[in-house]
């Protein structure tokens, strides 16, 4: 195998292990929109948005990232996902600074936001199953 289809397979493992954990936050907006409430106010300090706020989001993540599993307009979907993730990943500052208390799966985002940023960055490399 040479070393192009090696990298190709890593950056389509990477894209579906992201996949996977976006999508679950995503279908949480559906499945319990109170919990995205609580996410969105104690995280990002907006509070007062009902049930189909989340559903018009979570449609909105889903397209996303329907577009970025299958590597689609991949400067986009996967620049997106970074930024998106990114926001999350930073605006849990506070877990950070106290780990031990009950926070320490709060560093899972650290190396899944490198993931993403690999998936941006060698964004031409990941070939395989990708329709871009």
């Amino acid at each position: 195998m040479s070393n192009q289809q090696k990298i190709a397979n890593a950056l389509l493992f990477l894209r579906l292990g992201v996949f996977i954990v976006i999508l679950m936050w995503t279908l949480d907006k559906f499945v319990n929109p109170g919990h995205a409430a609580g996410v969105f106010e104690n995280f990002y300090g907006l509070s007062g948005w009902g049930p189909t706020v989340f559903m018009i989001i979570g449609a909105l993540e889903s397209i996303l990232l329907i577009g970025f599993v299958i590597g689609f307009k991949k400067r986009l979907t996967y620049g997106l996902i970074f930024l998106i993730h990114a926001v999350s990943t930073l605006s849990s500052w506070k877990q950070y600074i106290n780990p031990f208390d009950g926070n320490l799966l709060f560093f899972a985002a650290i190396p899944m936001l490198a993931a993403c940023w690999a998936l941006y960055s060698l964004r031409e490399l990941d070939t395989r199953f990708s329709v871009d």
